[in-house]
């Protein structure tokens, strides 16, 4: 494992590779790796179950147990932790048939506007959390209804997962890189453009199987790289729950984002002058989830932790950061990258050290022409924070075509 150096090939990856563990396929060329997110690359690799290689988008970074921007393909196994704790988090985007001449100068009024329609940030105390509703709209008890009956045969097996927020969080958006934007296309064309997951009760499930998983390891006597690498195995009961259970939260988190842009449209149907029509062009894709899938002639789970499928025609998001490009993607169906793409730029700076680093006064620079908050809460979000996103997609020119470029003019964040 001494040896974390990329090996350029004749293709679009570098190569990693070590006695006794999987290839690594890294399309990362032009962009910075940190070695702690190698050495994690590497632990992933050695575990006995991954099938051909693992492959590595360009805006990876250290993760738990496994990097984000990672795609871990397995065969009769499965690793929690791999797909984390925001399962099924993912993008949402809609073109409308407004363009930028229909926006007033001034978009204070639309960032408020979509702030008071969808539950956002996070309080804690006495007082109901900000971020969560006080009395769910029907929008949101619609889509908890088509959820519901396969959530009660889940915690019937599994109690403590019931004890979660689930439809007071159905259509809101969460804190951290969570984001509703209004953009404009190269066109000048509107989009709505969001981020969000399964919110509170996916982060219940997540935690609930990694502990279980971990709890596994330890009675079974099996020694892991990394105690969150932790996995079940197919045909386990653990192995069949955990399947169900995190392919409910995928499907509650594309709820979810549909309630909200369901929701934000609305609100700024109410204060646009002009009517105008929604969801011209619209994608909704997860980013953090497992799926079965078929690559390389077999079936097989892969887990995208920070990647977007991009099967040859797939639809997909890469977001830049608040301040810089986003972009609407077509999948070129790159089979070594078991047709994945890169979730968005990917941090260059923890949280923590964002703060240190970047003043608010650098921050306010970077995003002078985004209507959002401008305070120094929000400085672990700036621009300096994450990998240039032009050095991204040009690292990944072989997974994705780009359809759509969007610049964000209004940014709610959580």
């Amino acid at each position: 494992m001494e040896d974390l150096k990329e090996h350029e090939t004749e293709f679009g990856y570098n190569v990693m590779a070590a006695e006794g563990a999987a290839p690594v396929k890294m399309w990362t060329r032009g962009v910075p790796v940190e070695d702690g997110a190698r050495r994690q690359l590497m632990k992933a690799a050695q575990m006995p179950f991954i099938f051909k290689h693992v492959a590595v988008m360009p805006d990876v970074h250290i993760g738990i147990g496994a990097t984000v921007g990672s795609v871990i393909p397995t065969k009769n196994a499965i690793i929690p932790a791999a797909v984390g704790v925001d399962i099924g988090c993912g993008m949402m985007a809609c073109r409308t048939s407004l363009t930028a001449e229909d926006l007033p100068d001034s978009l204070g009024h639309f960032r408020s506007a979509i702030e008071r329609a969808v539950p956002h940030g996070r309080s804690s105390g006495r007082r109901r959390d900000k971020g969560s509703w006080h009395q769910a709209p029907k929008t949101s008890e619609a889509a908890w209804a088509k959820l519901v009956d396969r959530f009660d045969v889940i915690t019937d097996k599994h109690k403590i997962i019931r004890n979660s927020n689930n439809l007071n969080h159905m259509g809101t958006l969460g804190t951290g890189n969570h984001f509703i934007e209004i953009c404009l296309d190269q066109d000048d064309r509107v989009w709505f453009m969001l981020h969000s997951g399964s919110r509170g009760v996916g982060n219940r499930i997540g935690r609930y199987f990694i502990e279980l998983a971990k709890k596994d390891m330890e009675k079974w006597f099996i020694n892991i790289p990394d105690k969150d690498l932790a996995y079940f195995p197919e045909g386990t009961d653990h192995f069949d729950d955990y399947v169900e259970a995190v392919e409910w939260a995928q499907d509650f988190a594309f709820n979810n984002r549909a309630v909200m842009m369901q929701n934000v449209i609305s609100a700024i149907r109410h204060i646009m002058p002009k009517p105008f029509k929604a969801e011209v062009e619209a994608v909704n894709c997860h980013h953090n989830y497992v799926a079965r899938e078929n690559h390389f002639g077999e079936d097989i789970l892969v887990t995208r932790k920070g990647a977007v499928r991009a099967r040859k025609g797939d639809m997909g998001i890469i977001p830049g950061s608040m301040g810089t490009r986003s972009y609407i993607v077509r999948g070129l169906g790159n089979v070594d990258s078991f047709c994945s793409c890169s979730h968005g730029a990917g941090r260059v700076m923890s949280r923590t050290e964002a703060k240190k680093r970047v003043s608010l006064e650098e921050h306010l620079d970077a995003v002078k022409d985004v209507e959002c908050r401008k305070d120094a809460a929000v400085i672990d979000e700036t621009p300096a924070a994450y990998k240039p996103i032009d050095a991204v997609m040009d690292a990944q020119k072989d997974l994705v075509e780009v359809v759509h470029t969007l610049r964000q003019v209004v940014c709610v964040k959580g």
